[in-house]
């Protein structure tokens, strides 16, 4: 057994107990006093926190394309984006990877390249790394492959996105614009051209969409909307079995899907920076007025740590509440059940966290399925044991 010791640790899902966090040797929560191993934890004075799980991430993007029309290899960018994440406390990421009918950075060549990727790192990389596809709706050619890829067990959760509405007023405002051409490498001429025929096969969507919704289902699949506009809207992803409603676009959308019991998911960022960067609805609010679920990390890994605490500091709930947002709610809603809590026969997903300044927490150590992936401060976990402190850690991350 190893040993995680704690003056508060987050034992029980509704607050924090002082108490000593066991793991067995196959990476799960054990029963505290079933066995001792030399290899310990001293996380005195810390909170030891389930850990985060971010079932909507796209900032891997950036490792990737830095600069437009600047690429660097995407194992390197998914290697950093995993050192991002663990540094960060999450524990289980979902890349979001669009697959769009634009060319360039999420068109198909680079969704076929990074669901490869994924699947080849996985003995390299620390988190427990799993691919979201998001699916944009007009993209309808790849509708073949996609329902092959669920059929294969590869896609772990799929979301479909609808941003055509976005690029039809994108063309009268030049900065929204600017942005997806350069995402696309086209001329602005050659984007709108692309778009327009692209338009003209609207029919079609609506039943793909039922068709794909279908073939997720029957492999088990998580199924999200994204930036549902209306409640009838929300109400017909529901009737295709999808529970996830991802970036609601109005209170009225929000406010259907809480009193479904859908999952309403936001982004953290919006916590942390105190709204939305695009003038959407304030999380912070949702959140106060029960409406919203899971928060996600989006395009900034560290706002999934920080906004917990932020909302803790605001009272909008305790953090004990706050953090449900981060680990257990995000797992409910994609259906990993054995994750979220610090509880007995639960993954030993765990993180280390000082909270000696509210405003800024800092993760001091990272857990995945028992291992220890990251870890600050070697003298203060290893308390007693200076000597050989070093040499220990890198046993423990063998």
């Amino acid at each position: 057994m190893q040993r995680f010791a704690s003056r508060t640790a987050g034992s029980l899902p509704d607050r924090f107990d002082d108490a000593t966090v066991e793991v067995t040797a196959d990476g799960l929560i054990g029963r505290t006093g079933s066995g001792y191993s030399p290899r310990r934890l001293d996380a005195k004075g810390l909170l030891v926190l389930p850990g985060i799980v971010d079932i909507h991430g796209d900032a891997f993007e950036r490792q990737m394309m830095p600069r437009a029309g600047v690429y660097f290899p995407i194992e390197t960018a998914l290697l950093e984006s995993d050192r991002q994440a663990v540094a960060n406390g999450i524990t289980t990421v979902f890349h979001g990877v669009t697959w769009s009918w634009e060319p360039g950075l999420r068109g198909p060549d680079n969704a076929r390249a990074i669901l490869t990727a994924i699947e080849g790192l996985q003995s390299k990389i620390a988190a427990d790394t799993r691919f979201h596809l998001r699916h944009e709706v007009y993209n309808l050619d790849a509708e073949g492959e996609i329902t092959s890829w669920l059929a294969a067990g590869r896609i772990d959760a799929l979301a479909f996105n609808d941003h055509m509405p976005l690029v039809n007023g994108a063309v009268k405002r030049s900065r929204s614009l600017e942005r997806m051409i350069e995402r696309s490498e086209l001329s602005r001429e050659e984007f709108v051209r692309v778009a327009e025929q692209v338009r003209r096969r609207a029919d079609e969507v609506s039943l793909s969409i039922v068709r794909l919704a279908a073939a997720a289902s029957a492999h088990g699949v998580p199924l999200i909307s994204h930036d549902d506009a209306s409640p009838d809207q929300r109400r017909w992803f529901r009737s295709l079995g999808c529970r996830v409603a991802e970036f609601p676009m109005t209170i009225e959308t929000v406010e259907e899907a809480s009193a479904a019991g859908d999952y309403v998911v936001l982004g953290a960022p919006n916590v942390v920076r105190g709204g939305s960067h695009v003038g959407w609805i304030g999380a912070a609010d949702m959140i106060a007025r029960g409406l919203c679920s899971v928060l996600t990390s989006d395009y900034y890994y560290p706002a999934l740590m920080l906004a917990p605490f932020r909302l803790a500091a605001l009272r909008v709930l305790p953090l004990e509440q706050a953090w449900m947002l981060v680990s257990d709610r995000p797992a409910q809603a994609v259906g990993l059940y054995d994750r979220g809590l610090i509880a007995v026969g639960r993954r030993a997903d765990l993180v280390l966290v000082d909270a000696t300044s509210d405003e800024w927490p800092r993760v001091v150590a990272t857990v995945v399925a028992g291992r220890i992936v990251q870890f600050n401060e070697v003298d203060r976990l290893f308390a007693g044991r200076k000597r050989k402190a070093v040499h220990t850690a890198w046993n423990l991350l063998k």
